[in-house]
């Protein structure tokens, strides 16, 4: 296992150990960020994430939302915003959150840990960004 890897794996336990149930995505960004991770880049449905470090970029791919072919649900902004809400009022776990999002036609999220934003995109360019809080750990 790489120093990249090691590092982001810890920081990842940290974060689920001490995230609170409403309001955890900050929480994790905060953790994440403070050890080293400046970027994260989701690709949905495939589930693929690519996480940048100061020790080098990192790749994670979880069980993909669909199988086969399917259509890309169009980008409905109104359904990524009451998915981001479920999720931010700890209403939702992670998968439900991806699922959702992938509903609302999004198939990648970047998160800029640096600026504390977080950018969703639809098939054909669409796009939504939000601002998330700056914690204390």
């Amino acid at each position: 296992m790489s120093k990249a890897q090691e590092n982001l794996q810890s920081a990842m336990q940290r974060a689920m150990a001490g995230r609170p149930k409403v309001g955890g995505f900050p929480y994790l960004a905060e953790t994440l960020r403070q050890a080293g991770v400046t970027h994260n880049y989701w690709y949905l449905p495939s589930c693929q994430s690519l996480y940048v470090t100061g020790d080098g970029a990192i790749t994670m791919v979880a069980a993909p939302l669909v199988s086969g072919m399917v259509d890309v649900p169009p980008f409905n902004r109104e359904v990524l915003v009451d998915a981001i809400r479920t999720d931010q009022a700890g209403e939702s776990s992670f998968e439900e959150f991806l699922q959702a999002s992938w509903k609302a036609g999004v198939v990648r999220y970047d998160v800029d840990f640096v600026n504390r934003v977080v950018s969703y995109y639809g098939a054909s360019g669409e796009e939504y960004r939000e601002t998330y809080p700056l914690v204390e750990l």
